[in-house]
């Protein structure tokens, strides 16, 4: 007897073997495109036993001009060479450069003209702020000028004698520079804010002071230009720092506040304390009364406010006399108590009392739940108009209500989001102190993800921006001319949000959702984050992190997601249905007639059926009887026997399955888009009933263009849908559907109506003479 059709369908459906398309395997590992491990950094994608990083102290005395928006400031850097390398020479960066007349920034950003131009637009086509770090001078500790060299918005200072391994060396500085107004001045990441109302500043400072350049061991020296993208690598260092500003004002900062007394009233110093205590309900130390009134005068009297950070990689502070100040604290796992706080002027409030400073909390403790402590003593949220930036402990964010006090739910889920985000970053790069300058997206994307996270912890359906698959699948889509890989240096991105923000956070929310699953997902990045937090981690340190702590080979994912501009199309592009044919001629019998009485018929056999049966009531009964009498579709005593030795021969385990009589489904996946995924399909059977079945990506190894797979029921299958969930990115669902759905079209409907006489000719000629014209209908 030939193999039974059973044995073939169960070949089938263990595996089907195809040749492997041309081109390259994405399964193939990423040891090539990764650097080779060392002692600095290991195999496992941790800190290897001999990882050192260096550090850089700081001294600072600053003074704010409220008069001439100016910063003049003293800085003494003692930076520790930790490395085994004898250095030379040091790079600083001065950042404040970017705003100088002969930046790059200027003389590289694209520029064209049209038909209407603004005068707005035409001043910005040169620039006219005198930016960017005047600098004084730069000595050693003994006070003796040193040379140095600046190169756009870097600072070689050359040593006097070769700093070697374990020894520390000096650097004082003198500058001052001019705030740029961030609401005249194209922006940027900090500056002055004029409310012309009340004739007052609000000031937001950062990149204030020339700051170490990062020396690590997989980079040397990171002294790639700033150009206004990628943002800052820096060395961690404790700082001490004294800021001189307007008596009058309010200053936020990195850090500790260290003379509360002095520059405190005895009544805040008050409220603080009993903030420290307070666990649900923010409370006022400078109320909005009180900062009107300090509006309303300007004081010739300064204050100096000292603070000190510890493990920092930078510094930024806040100052203005128009701010509001109210704060909580917030207890961790480890029993230490953060202070979240935040300050604002009153064009932020009713929203920003409401909802800034609990916000600021609610990060706190559920960027802690998935990485780690806070370990810094304070976090702030400052308001700032059209800005979400970070720094170490202190953040500025945009959302101002209505000159009325009111405000939309778009302003306010957007203020909260840029809140969670911007004191998110604290943890990734303030404290994972990733190169931002070379990789956005390893502090940006990460950030984004956990930003997700929160969000939806903070609301349900909380109507977040970024992080669900389908949120990016216009972006995957897209012209792939203007899409670059994520492993891109951050200034040569094309579409920046989608590219360093969008794309890594969906990412890592498809690998936590639907590739690792939550358990193994959560335990591997928690992992990263403690083996990396106050270090410099690099992306082969996060990719080989979470296939180590996980046991899930992911070389496939980055290398489709990160390396490549491919997108998820999975089409199912077949589907066939079959039944094992059980060998019992009563049955099968009985199905072939019952397939033949419903099979249609072409039009030759239903006419030769209507003559022979006129030709049957012609002639004699017994004649017709003759020519009637065979049937097909009965079984025979012959059929019987031999189904009933074919039994005999088979073993108990055969025969139990060829009872079950199950029906087996063939589905054909074709890979369109050429990022193979998991395939994830929801079968809908013929009770109504529903099963979702999960099949791994590597599937598509041995064919990455196309597979088939064999799935058996109990029962017939009525409707499968591929990416039910909508959790792989599928920038095409109209292939996702058996049977398959058409496509519905919307069109609009209009009235038909004549005007002024015209008939429908009449209107149309009159509406496309309109368009020629450029005027609206």
């Amino acid at each position: 007897m030939k193999l039974p059709l059973i044995w073939c369908l169960l070949l089938l459906a263990a595996g089907t073997v195809q040749a492997q398309v041309p081109g390259e395997n994405p399964f193939k590992q990423l040891e090539n495109e990764l650097p080779t491990p060392n002692v600095y950094r290991n195999a496992a994608g941790a800190p290897g036993h001999m990882y050192w990083q260096q550090k850089a102290d700081y001294q600072m005395d600053i003074r704010l001009d409220d008069e001439q928006q100016r910063v003049y400031g003293t800085e003494k850097i003692t930076y520790h060479n930790n490395s085994p390398d004898p250095l030379d020479y040091l790079w600083v960066q001065l950042d404040q450069n970017v705003r100088a007349l002969d930046s790059d920034t200027y003389s590289t950003s694209t520029s064209e003209m049209g038909e209407r131009m603004s005068l707005g637009q035409l001043s910005r086509l040169e620039p006219t702020f005198d930016g960017g770090f005047k600098i004084d001078w730069v000595r050693d500790a003994a006070g003796k000028d040193m040379a140095y060299f600046i190169q756009k918005t870097m600072m070689r200072v050359d040593l006097p004698k070769t700093l070697k391994p374990g020894e520390s060396t000096v650097l004082q500085i003198k500058y001052w520079y001019n705030i740029n107004d961030r609401m005249k001045d194209g922006g940027g990441r900090s500056g002055s804010e004029y409310f012309e109302e009340d004739d007052n500043y609000l000031y937001t400072i950062a990149q204030f002071y020339p700051r170490m350049a990062l020396y690590s061991d997989n980079v040397g020296w990171q002294n790639k230009q700033f150009l206004g993208r990628g943002e800052f690598t820096l060395t961690f260092g404790d700082y001490d720092v004294k800021i001189t500003v307007p008596a009058d004002h309010l200053v936020a900062a990195t850090g500790t506040l260290q003379n509360d007394s002095e520059v405190l009233t005895r009544e805040q110093r008050q409220r603080l304390e009993k903030a420290r205590k307070e666990r649900v309900q923010p409370v006022i130390i400078a109320s909005q009364e009180e900062a009107i009134e300090r509006e309303k005068t300007k004081v010739k009297k300064e204050k100096t406010w000292h603070f000190k950070a510890e493990n920092v990689r930078d510094f930024a502070f806040a100052s203005s006399r128009k701010f509001i100040w109210d704060a909580m604290g917030v207890e961790q796992e480890d029993g230490s108590v953060v202070m979240a706080m935040s300050m604002y002027p009153k064009e932020g409030n009713p929203l920003w009392e409401r909802f800034s400073t609990k916000a600021v909390a609610h990060t706190l403790k559920w960027y802690t739940h998935y990485t780690f402590n806070y370990p810094y003593p304070v976090a702030w949220s400052i308001n700032a108009a059209d800005i979400g930036m970070e720094y170490p402990m202190i953040c500025f964010n945009f959302g101002r209500t209505e000159a009325d006090g009111t405000y939309s739910d778009r302003t306010k889920y957007g203020m909260i989001g840029v809140i969670i985000h911007e004191v998110g970053h604290n943890y990734f790069p303030m404290i994972v102190n990733s190169d931002e300058r070379q990789w956005t997206w390893m502090d940006e994307g990460l950030n984004t993800f956990l930003q997700y996270l929160a969000e939806q912890q903070w609301e349900r359906d909380y109507p977040s921006r970024r992080g669900p698959a389908n949120k990016i699948v216009d972006y995957m889509k897209g012209d792939k001319r203007y899409i670059s890989p994520i492993m891109t240096n951050s200034e040569s991105i094309w579409q920046f949000g989608n590219n360093a923000y969008g794309k890594p956070a969906t990412a890592l929310n498809i690998l936590r959702e639907t590739i690792m699953g939550r358990e193994a997902f959560d335990y591997a990045f928690k992992t990263y984050a403690n083996r990396w937090k106050f270090k410099h981690p690099a992306p082969a340190d996060l990719f080989r992190t979470m296939e180590d702590a996980s046991a899930i080979d992911l070389d496939w994912f980055w290398r489709g997601w990160f390396f490549t501009t491919d997108h998820v199309d999975i089409a199912l592009a077949d589907v066939k249905e079959f039944r094992i044919n059980s060998m019992d001629p009563v049955a099968e019998k009985a199905r072939e007639r019952q397939a033949e009485e419903e099979a249609p018929r072409n039009i030759s056999s239903i006419r030769n059926e209507q003559e022979i049966t006129q030709t049957y009531d012609e002639i004699d009964t017994t004649l017709r009887d003759f020519y009637t009498d065979y049937d097909p579709f009965e079984a025979t005593v012959i059929d019987r026997d031999e189904y009933h030795h074919y039994l005999q021969g088979l073993s108990e385990a055969e025969r139990a399955v060829l009872q079950a009589n199950k029906y087996y489904y063939e589905l054909t996946f074709e890979n369109i888009g050429g990022l193979v995924m998991p395939i994830i399909l929801e079968f809908t059977f013929a009770d109504g009933t529903k099963e979702v079945l999960r099949i791994p990506a590597e599937i598509w190894r041995m064919g990455t263009e196309e597979v088939t797979k064999v799935f058996p029921f109990t029962q017939q299958v009525k409707s499968i849908v591929l990416d039910p969930f909508l959790e792989t990115a599928d920038t095409d669902t109209s292939n996702n559907y058996y049977p398959s759905k058409p496509a519905v079209n919307r069109f609009d409907l209009y009235q038909s109506r004549e005007r002024n006489g015209e008939n429908p000719m009449q209107r149309n000629r009159r509406a496309e003479q309109q368009d020629a014209s450029g005027s609206r209908r």
